[in-house]
């Protein structure tokens, strides 16, 4: 029903693979530029992966971005729960430091946790 890259982007994002689901989401989106469902989750990765490497500044516009993107898509879209991943990036940007643009990579795992979420097909 959906292309198969999108059924690996669930894996991957479940595998805390953010770079693949870059990858998996940006090649959606070239074929379709036009949905701001797909760059909302792609940007949602894009912010996790520059959290994780400790730039902060980077994830903190990402996040906001993507959170923006999805809205017009609530509560459901293409077999995804909207409402989880937008409770999601809302308390990530609540936990994501406004006071501060990059830690050094050496200090990335001083930076607050990010919650988990799981991602799901529900159709």
């Amino acid at each position: 029903m959906y292309p198969l890259s999108y059924y690996h982007f669930f894996i991957s994002f479940n595998e805390g693979d953010y770079y693949t689901c870059h990858d998996l989401l940006e090649d959606l989106w070239m074929t379709d530029k036009e949905s701001l469902f797909l760059k909302g989750l792609l940007q949602m990765c894009v912010a996790i992966y520059h959290y994780e490497y400790g730039n902060v500044k980077g994830a903190r516009a990402m996040m906001k971005a993507g959170l923006e993107y999805i809205q017009s898509y609530r509560p459901k879209y293409w077999g995804l729960d909207l409402e989880k991943v937008n409770s999601f990036m809302s308390e990530c940007l609540l936990i994501i430091p406004q006071d501060l643009d990059q830690v050094p990579y050496e200090k990335k795992d001083e930076l607050p946790s990010l919650p988990s979420l799981a991602l799901y097909l529900e159709d």
